[in-house]
């Protein structure tokens, strides 16, 4: 089923790098003294194989998807939430949507199965700004119950998959930012993370949208029966197929297709990391390509950041999904760009490098 994803090159060049870190280490301030903004420029330079990096165009690309699951009360929210929240997408009232304004990002919200009708009363044909409708075959109304059946068929992932390709072919510039609406979705990502990093099902779940604590007691019996359900599913789309959403096989579909196309892949909370734990099982140098925005208060993702071995910019007890902490990250990522582009060297300034008969700095 993996067989249309594109085939990822190894980014590593010895020479490259070493010259690239030259660079960052001659800038003028003492070795190291930017501390992970440094380490933020040489990974943007890699992707983009440039030392003077400039992020061009960025896209936040919103998807959306319902959750069958939602059915067996895994959520402090109604499932119609999901529509609700992507009309405040549309009308530039949500959190990302003001973040991006902000920060000067495109964005696109993609229906991939949300069970509401966005173009209802439009002529034939019409289209709203900032939305594209991609509902997945016969999964107008979300995915299926996990509890019951696989959340998709292999066919229903596999389109879900070349929806977000297709998106990211589609759009301009060098940098893309993942969000996600589906109410129902933590419970979708917490199985992806419990089958793909093989964790008990208990420490992968948390409260969500806002579950109490018998709440997510209660979510927490219900995804264990959910893997209980789908033993089989082991492999990566397998998993991915059999506990959804459709918004998540999109992103990881989306992230392939901008890593293989070398763009700047800025990774927001947990559902998006959970796209992401698909896409490293599938071709782990996708995190050559990525950039993670912040670690989420939500229960589990400090568990896939350490199965990916990586480290999230910003801590701010963010949990609201949807892109937002990528959004509030971006500036970050600009200064690393202006920095290794603009800031002086030691030599263009003259100004006197650290003496190394000595231990003080400049």
């Amino acid at each position: 089923m993996n067989q249309t994803l594109p085939q990822l090159a190894d980014l590593s060049n010895a020479a490259f790098t070493q010259a690239l870190q030259h660079k960052i280490d001659t800038k003028t301030k003492p070795l190291g003294s930017l501390g992970r903004l440094e380490t933020l420029a040489l990974s943007i330079g890699q992707i983009l194989n440039t030392d003077c990096p400039v992020l061009k165009d960025p896209q936040m690309v919103v998807f959306a998807g319902d959750h069958g699951l939602v059915a067996r009360g895994v959520s402090a929210f109604a499932q119609d939430v999901s529509w609700q929240m992507v009309e405040n997408y549309l009308t530039g009232g949500a959190a990302v949507s003001v973040f991006s304004r902000a920060n000067g990002i495109a964005l696109t919200v993609v229906d991939c199965g949300v069970a509401h009708d966005f173009l209802a009363g439009l002529p034939e044909g019409a289209q709203r700004p900032g939305l594209i409708v991609r509902k997945v075959t016969g999964g107008e109304k979300g995915t299926a119950d996990s509890s019951v059946q696989p959340a998709m068929t292999a066919a229903q992932c596999q389109e879900a998959l070349q929806t977000g390709m297709d998106i990211v072919k589609g759009l301009p510039g060098n940098a893309l930012l993942l969000g996600e609406m589906g109410i129902g979705n933590t419970s979708a990502a917490s199985l992806l993370l419990a089958r793909l990093a093989g964790l008990n099902i208990e420490v992968c779940t948390g409260a969500g949208t806002g579950l109490d604590a018998p709440g997510v007691q209660h979510k927490t019996e219900v995804l264990r029966s959910v893997l209980a359900r789908h033993p089989q599913a082991q492999a990566p789309l397998e998993a991915l197929a059999a506990f959804g959403g459709f918004e998540i096989a999109a992103m990881v579909g989306a992230m392939m297709q901008a890593a293989a196309e070398r763009r700047v892949v800025v990774v927001d909370g947990f559902i998006a990391t959970s796209a992401l734990l698909v896409a490293h099982a599938l071709q782990p140098l996708v995190l050559q390509r990525c950039v993670f925005s912040h670690r989420s208060g939500e229960r589990g993702h400090e568990f896939m950041l350490q199965h990916l071995g990586v480290q999230a910019l910003l801590d701010l007890g963010l949990r609201l999904g949807e892109g937002s902490g990528g959004a509030l990250a971006w500036p970050l990522l600009q200064s690393a760009c202006v920095m290794l582009r603009e800031m002086a060297s030691f030599e263009s300034a003259g100004v006197s490098e650290k003496d190394s008969k000595h231990s003080a700095t400049v």
